[in-house]
């Protein structure tokens, strides 16, 4: 017994350790990773505004917004929370409003559960969980978040 106790005490060292270094330094590589995929699409979105609106009109239906002001949510969204994300300031928030987005873009473009798409399927799945992670876990040490925590208990 005292075998198993003395490996479970080594265990729960390694957990420690991994949690104050490691958690932080896979946070920040989750958090640029996910906005990245973000940031991508809503710089495309800006390049060529005539077809972003025009694939809003008609191929996206966003339920209940206008096209002209869904393609203009939708790139804001794009452009805005990622960075948010990155610099790691309302962390939660922004990766909250990043699966909206996602969730929005799936809803919205029924095309992705045809058998023509079923990559671009489980992308959005994919994100929707590594945003979801950042929304229960938050954002790490390495966060302006976090920062801002640190100098508020001072």
């Amino acid at each position: 017994m005292t075998t198993f106790l003395r490996l479970h005490d080594v265990s729960s060292r390694f957990d420690t350790a991994l949690q104050e270094f490691g958690g932080s330094a896979f946070a920040l590589v989750l958090r640029v990773f996910i906005a990245w995929q973000f940031f991508k699409s809503g710089l495309v979105k800006v390049a060529d505004w005539g077809s972003t609106v025009a694939l809003f009109r008609d191929e996206y239906h966003v339920p209940l917004v206008p096209p002209e002001l869904a393609a203009a949510m939708g790139a804001a969204g794009e452009l805005v929370l990622p960075v948010l994300l990155v610099v790691g300031l309302f962390s939660r928030p922004a990766a909250l409003g990043l699966f909206a987005v996602n969730l929005i873009a799936v809803i919205s473009y029924p095309q992705l559960f045809t058998f023509e798409c079923p990559a671009a399927l489980n992308d959005h799945f994919y994100w929707g969980a590594l945003l979801l992670v950042l929304v229960a876990w938050g954002p790490g040490k390495v966060s302006m978040d976090a920062w801002l925590h640190r100098r508020a208990v001072l």
